[in-house]
């Protein structure tokens, strides 16, 4: 199924908003809750799925719920379509600050693994699944890293990452991160968890048990600052009942 081909501007720097331009009957998926506004002619319906031939029937609807929930999203996606004669607008942002990529995934071989929190709307046609990392073991407990999201296309889609935004072109080359700060991937990354060595750097080094190696030619996508540090800052400075 091709993507719908949708036109977009992001306005903001540092908490942005993406709008974007749909022609008559063009949709757009998006995660629920994320809508800011739209326009007049433009419809909305959540459905279970992202609207791709996969979803086709009753079981491959819930099939595809069901992977969803794994990853702590809703089950269902809301659709968004122009119904008018001109163009409309309907605008998207993310639930806390950080910056909107977008990334035509015709231009990058069709497919983006990205963070499972990541995802923010696509382009009808966009797959939207689930890719698990491949050592289960350390998965399982390296957080961030264990279940990420697989979007495959020919179209726009727009993911989120909190902070400032680092694109990184790896040569044949690897490179070790904080599982949180991964926000996606391209095509020709191997991406895996593994165990920092050493009880005294494991404990008190302060950067958690796991890290995520990624290693191959292609683009990775950083974020400084992921929501989860972000909250376990937050959640440091809330007073306790004794207080």
């Amino acid at each position: 199924m091709r993507s719908h081909e949708v036109d977009y501007e992001i306005f903001g720097s540092d908490m942005q908003t993406v709008e974007v331009e749909l022609d008559l009957g063009e949709t757009i998926v998006a995660e629920a809750g994320a809508m800011n506004w739209m326009e007049d002619d433009i419809t909305f319906e959540a459905k279970m799925g992202d609207g791709t031939s996969g979803d086709d029937g009753l079981m491959g609807k819930l099939f595809s719920a069901g992977k969803r929930a794994l990853t702590g999203e809703s089950l269902f996606m809301t659709h968004f379509t122009n119904t008018g004669h001109n163009k409309r607008r309907v605008a998207f942002a993310a639930p806390y600050p950080g910056h909107i990529i977008p990334i035509d995934l015709a231009e990058i071989g069709g497919e983006l693994t990205c963070q499972k929190d990541a995802f923010l709307c696509a382009a009808l046609g966009t797959e939207i699944s689930i890719a698990f990392s491949k050592r289960l073991g350390a998965g399982f407990f390296g957080g961030e890293g264990f279940i990420l999201q697989l979007l495959r296309g020919d179209g726009m889609a727009f993911i989120h990452a909190g902070g400032t935004v680092i694109k990184k072109e790896l040569n044949n080359e690897m490179l070790r991160i904080d599982t949180g700060c991964l926000v996606a991937i391209t095509p020709g990354i191997e991406y895996s968890i593994e165990r920092i060595k050493g009880l005294k750097s494991m404990f008190f080094g302060g950067e958690g048990l796991f890290l995520a190696t990624l290693q191959g030619t292609g683009t990775v996508y950083l974020q400084s600052l992921p929501f989860s540090k972000l909250a376990d800052r937050i959640i440091e400075q809330v007073p306790s009942s004794r207080n």
